[in-house]
């Protein structure tokens, strides 16, 4: 079972609500209003363990809520916080809104423990609502609203060296006698279903991590087979490495096998295609005639700049030496960790199923932008911050709300209001 995507539904705690209760004492005749706060929601959080390097767990159990706060008690007791809960996933896992697809979280660099979904406030006693002129309030405030969403866990491995290729090359036999990883052997297409990482230990040099990323086949990048799946560990990874059967075991053309492989990463991602990338020709101790082909590999290739290794991983001939090329190239290439950046904040999503409207006001001459969804996004955005006020534009875009106030024959310079704001529209 494939281990790097799981869909996840995920809900904070509710806010406990306020008590409404009198102070009721002997010899107290009017006792003033004494109840207590709701206690404050359970959080979900997402949380960084080294251990994990897959999502396994996340496709056995799919609900996750945290607990919802006590509603406060006589006496002015507080009610009781509810707990969190804590999402605990491997490094480098890209958490999205289910709905739209956006980004909303990556867990990596600097996130390590992020509170996700906050729970609700625990709702104010009656106690707080005591004035001179109204000394005995009936009326309590109920606790915030718990947040609910689906989300889409994705992991991306962070590795420094990814070993690309078609299946069935040697890729897991590499990695198993390169460095500690386990990974399972065997001779048919796309037994490698989730990919394996190791570290490879070296004598006088510096070690790294390298990632068997699952084969690939023609037509990856349009999602043929487990294509985009098995794609998406590679954006992160320093150096390619480039496995071929240059024994064409299988009756493959290892040349036309990295010019496929190679226009598969240029589809996907052109900056993917563009990473340090070298050629192992693999299973030279299966070739009748090992210099005459990689001879041919070396005249086709290094021309264009990608080095060509000879190397058999069973027999483990010209490992020693590719290892510790792969560590000298590493340090040309420092570590830039890849974070994605947010593309929607946690709260807008969810959102997206609520109504909304666009009219134009010929009294005021003004565009009027309302509804369930505008007044929730205005809400939940400060707009005085730059970061805020990017993801209203974006907001505005992907809702289409733009494309109706154009349809409605907006001008460069017409006001729009949404509620208690006035903007000037320029496209």
């Amino acid at each position: 079972m494939f281990a790097d995507r799981a869909k996840i539904y995920i809900k904070s705690g509710k806010g406990g609500d306020g008590h409404v209760s009198f102070r009721r004492e002997k010899y107290v005749p009017d006792g003033g209003p004494d109840g207590g706060d709701g206690g404050h929601g359970g959080s979900v959080f997402f949380e960084v363990d080294k251990g994990l390097n897959t999502l396994t767990d996340y496709r056995f159990t799919k609900h996750y809520r945290a607990q919802d706060g006590e509603p406060g008690g006589k006496k002015n007791c507080r009610g009781k916080d509810g707990e969190d809960i804590v999402l605990k996933v491997p490094e480098g896992t890209v958490i999205k809104d289910e709905a739209t697809g956006k980004v909303l979280l990556d867990m990596s660099g600097e996130n390590q423990r992020v509170e996700f979904l906050t729970g609700g406030k625990g709702g104010l006693g009656n106690q707080h609502y005591a004035t001179s002129t109204m000394q005995a309030p009936k009326y309590a405030k109920p606790g915030q609203p718990a947040k609910e969403l689906n989300v889409i866990l994705e992991l991306k491995c962070i590795a420094d060296v990814g070993l690309v290729g078609f299946p069935n090359v040697g890729k897991s036999t590499l990695l198993s006698v390169v460095s500690n990883a386990k990974p399972k052997i065997a001779n048919y297409h796309f037994t490698t279903l989730q990919p394996n990482l190791g570290v490879v230990d070296m004598d006088g040099a510096k070690g790294f991590v390298i990632a068997d990323i699952p084969g690939l086949v023609e037509g990856a990048s349009e999602g043929i087979g487990l294509g985009l799946d098995f794609l998406r560990h590679i954006e992160r990874t320093r150096i390619l490495v480039h496995v071929i059967d240059a024994a064409s075991v299988e009756g493959r053309d290892p040349i036309e096998d990295v010019y496929l492989i190679n226009d598969e990463l240029k589809k996907y991602k052109a900056d993917v295609a563009n990473k340090p990338q070298i050629i192992v020709a693999n299973k030279l101790d299966a070739c009748e005639n090992p210099d005459e082909i990689v001879a041919k590999l070396k005249k086709e290739f290094e021309p264009q700049g990608f080095e060509v290794f000879p190397l058999s991983a069973v027999t483990r001939s010209g490992i020693k030496e590719l290892m510790y090329h792969l560590s000298d190239m590493l340090d040309k290439f420092p570590r830039e960790t890849v974070v994605f950046e947010p593309e929607m904040v946690p709260e807008f999503a969810g959102i997206y199923d609520e109504p909304y409207e666009v009219t134009y006001d010929a009294k005021n001459n003004e565009y009027v932008i309302e509804g369930p969804r505008i007044e929730k996004m205005l809400g939940y955005t400060n707009l005085e911050s730059e970061k805020g006020f990017k993801f209203f534009q974006e907001f505005l875009k992907d809702n289409g709300i733009l494309k109706e106030l154009e349809n409605l024959g907006i001008q460069d310079g017409d006001t729009v209001r949404m509620y208690g704001f006035a903007f000037d529209y320029y496209k």
